[in-house]
């Protein structure tokens, strides 16, 4: 878990929970505001590896997954003396069930990491709520990824659905919301910041939706044929399919989903996606998205620096390239 926390990752929850907190007019001790940021990438932690586990992925920030390297850690070893040495499906499983656990910890630590924290006893009757509401509505979207992978056509409201829990709320609002109740929000404010979130919050996803597909896997940290050949239920899909010819349609239905899409095919796909203008079509929404958001942002009753870093953070988000 430690190597993992090290290993990278863009922490754009604890500093949206910390800039939250400061555009509040958060001020004194930022201990108890550090350990809450803190305890939002223990969740998110947890919540990558279980992803991982579900997805059957094989890397994760530039590394073998945690399921796989404890599946190779048990493939090369014994299991003690007078055990036999697991091998294929067994390794499998036991390093599966090994990394739901790993995951499950993180999940309690996270936790118990509010509650050594040191809020006062109004700060967590404030945050409650909001750290509720972001662990219920991420089970909700990552709910709605693994049941839309079995559909064998790409809603794009679905996938936009997906998006707007799993990263415009779990991602953007919520962070962001708990820092600005730590810091004595009000619910008017709490309110306005989803104005801001949202729209950023789809954004980012619809950018982690191209980069999954033509990013550079050195930059990612992630496989470029991974999503492809789950099946993954994205907004650029599903544009992709309804704005394709009979041909078109029929190409990427072959090729989109199958587990042992190569190279070659992926290109095919990518090319696809770029003839029906479902990649210029992605970039016009993340462009509204965002204009969107930093329009809310203006109006919403905030202080610099934390309005300042918000803008920052969010144009980080949206207009990553790989």
């Amino acid at each position: 878990m430690e190597e993992l926390a090290g290993s990278g990752g863009k922490r754009l929850r604890p500093l949206l929970c910390y800039c939250g907190w400061l555009a509040a007019g958060g001020t004194g001790d930022d201990a108890p505001v550090l350990k809450v940021a803190a305890s939002l990438e223990l969740f998110h932690m947890f919540a990558l590896i279980h992803d991982d586990v579900m997805d059957a992925s094989e890397s994760r920030r530039g590394r073998p997954t945690l399921h796989r390297r404890m599946a190779d850690d048990t493939d090369t070893r014994t299991t003690g003396e007078g055990r036999r040495p697991l091998r294929g499906d067994d390794a499998d499983r036991l390093a599966n069930n090994c990394a739901i656990l790993v995951g499950d910890l993180a999940l309690v630590w996270s936790d118990e990491l509010i509650h050594a924290s040191g809020l006062a006893p109004v700060q967590l009757r404030a945050l409650r709520p909001v750290l509720d509401a972001m662990r219920t509505e991420l089970m909700l979207g990552q709910y709605l990824d693994v049941r839309a992978a079995c559909d064998l056509e790409v809603d794009v409201d679905m996938a936009l659905a997906i998006a707007r829990h799993k990263s415009g709320r779990y991602t953007i609002e919520r962070p962001l919301q708990i820092g600005v109740a730590l810091a004595g929000g009000d619910e008017e404010v709490l309110r306005s910041c989803s104005d801001f979130a949202l729209p950023v919050g789809e954004a980012f996803q619809l950018r982690d939706d191209l980069l999954g597909v033509f990013g550079n896997p050195a930059v990612t940290g992630k496989s470029s044929l991974e999503d492809l050949r789950d099946g993954k239920a994205t907004t650029l899909i599903a544009l992709a399919l309804r704005q394709a010819d009979a041909l078109q349609h029929k190409t990427l239905t072959r090729l989109f989903g199958d587990p042992e899409l190569d190279d070659s095919g992926a290109a095919q796909v990518r090319e696809l996606l770029i003839a029906t203008q479902a990649v210029e079509t992605v970039e016009q929404m993340i462009r509204e998205r965002w204009r969107q958001g930093m329009e809310a942002l203006e109006d919403i009753p905030f202080r610099d620096p934390g309005r300042s870093a918000l803008r920052s953070l969010a144009l980080e988000a949206t207009e990553r390239q790989a």
